[in-house]
C-alpha cells in the first residue's frame, strides 16, 4: 500500500518496527532482585552483624585516624611508584642493552615475588643492615646512623608498596608509549622539537588515554594493598587498627564491616575521579559529532547537481548519484 504526499507523488509506507520480547531476561532480573532483597532483609535482622556497633565505631576517632593514615600510604606510595615507573618504562625502551637489562631485572624481581613477602623483607631491613653508612668505599664512613632510627615503620611501608607498584606502573606506561604511532615522534623531530618536548607535547598526551584506565585500577588496588603493611609491622592503618579494636571488644564482624565501609568510600571517590580523567583524555576518540557546516555544503552541492536536496544522517554516508538521461531508461521503441 502506498501513501500520497502533499505534492501528489506516491511514497512507500514507513517500516513498522516490532519490539522483540525477552521474557527470560525479565525473569532473570526479577529473580536477582528477589535474591538481593532477601539478603538485605536477612542481614538487617542477623545478630552477628550487630549494626548498632557498626554505627558506634564507624566514626570513632581511632578509625578515622587510621583511615587518614591509609589514604596517606596510598597517595605517597603512588606518587613514588608513578615517578619510578615512568623512569623504568623509558629505561625499558632504551636501545642501551645495559639500561634495558637493569630495568628488566627490576621488573622480574618485583613482579615475580609476592608483595607480602617484600613487605616482610622491608620489615627486617633493620636486622640485615644495622646502620646506614655514608662515605667513600673501603674507608671509614663519614656519617653513620642506626637503620631503625632513620627508617620508621611508616617510611618502610611506603618504600615497600612503592617499589612493588613501580614495576606494574612501568609496564602500563610502556604500553601507553608504544600505543602512539612512531610517525608522531618523527613528525615532531622534523618540526625541530627536542626529545623532551616530543614526549611532553606529543607522545604523552596521546598515550594517556591508554595509561589512565589501568593506572586508575592500580591506585584502587594500592588502597586495598595497604592492609598488608602489618607484615612490616605497621599497625596504624585502617584494617589493622579495626582488627586491634575487635580483639578488645570481640566485635569482629562489625569492625570488618566498618573497615569495608571506609574502603568502599575511598574507592568510590577514586572511581569517580578515574571516570572524569578517562573522559578528559579520550576527547576526539571514537564517535564524533557531525559537522553541520560540512553537511550543509554537501547538501547544497548535491542539490545543484541533481535538483534534489539529500537528507544527511548523523554518522551515515551520503551517496549522491549524478543526474541520468531519462531517454536512457526508456525502451528503444519510444525514441
Amino acid at each position: 500500500m502506498t501513501n500520497t504526499a502533499a505534492n501528489g507523488e506516491k511514497t512507500e509506507p514507513g517500516i513498522k518496527a516490532i519490539r522483540l520480547r525477552h521474557p527470560w531476561r525479565n525473569t532473570f532480573a526479577v529473580v536477582l532482585l528477589l535474591i538481593v532483597a532477601l539478603f538485605i532483609a536477612d542481614a538487617a535482622m542477623r545478630p552477628a552483624y550487630d549494626w548498632p556497633a557498626v554505627g558506634k565505631y564507624l566514626f570513632d576517632q581511632r578509625i578515622s585516624q587510621a583511615a587518614f593514615v591509609t589514604l596517606q600510604l596510598t597517595v605517597y606510595s603512588m606518587i613514588i611508584a608513578i615517578i619510578l615507573g615512568v623512569t623504568l618504562a623509558i629505561m625499558r625502551l632504551s636501545p642501551n642493552p645495559v639500561v634495558n637489562s637493569i630495568a628488566w631485572v627490576y621488573l622480574w624481581v618485583f613482579r615475580g615475588t609476592p608483595v607480602y613477602v617484600q613487605l616482610v623483607f622491608w620489615g627486617l631491613i633493620g636486622t640485615i643492615y644495622q646502620s646506614i653508612d655514608m662515605g667513600l668505599p673501603f674507608t671509614e664512613p663519614l656519617v653513620s646512623f642506626p637503620t631503625r632510627v632513620a627508617l620508621s615503620a611508616f617510611v618502610l611501608a611506603i618504600i615497600g608498596l612503592a617499589l612493588n607498584e613501580a614495576a606494574y606502573m612501568a609496564e602500563i606506561v610502556r604500553a601507553g608509549l608504544l600505543s602512539v604511532d612512531s610517525g608522531q615522534e618523527e613528525a615532531a623531530t622534523a618540526l625541530g622539537m627536542s626529545w623532551f618536548q616530543t614526549m611532553v607535547r606529543v607522545v604523552v598526551p596521546q598515550s594517556m588515554r591508554v595509561i589512565i584506565p589501568p593506572a586508575g585500577n592500580e591506585v584502587i588496588s594500592m588502597l586495598k594493598t595497604t592492609s598488608l603493611v602489618t607484615a612490616i609491622p605497621f599497625t596504624l592503618e585502617l584494617y589493622t587498627r579495626s582488627r586491634d579494636i575487635a580483639a578488645v571488644t570481640f566485635d569482629t564482624v562489625p569492625m570488618l564491616i566498618v573497615a569495608s565501609i571506609w574502603y568502599l568510600f575511598f574507592t568510590s571517590i577514586l572511581m569517580v575521579g578515574q571516570y572524569f580523567l578517562e573522559k578528559r583524555f579520550a576527547r576526539g576518540i571514537g564517535d564524533r559529532r557531525p559537522d553541520k557546516k560540512a553537511d550543509d555544503a554537501t547538501a547544497s552541492i548535491a542539490g545543484a547537481m541533481t535538483g534534489v536536496t539529500p537528507v544527511v544522517g548523523s554518522g551515515q554516508p551520503t551517496v549522491v548519484l549524478p543526474p541520468t538521461d531519462p531517454r536512457a531508461d526508456s525502451p528503444k521503441g519510444d525514441r
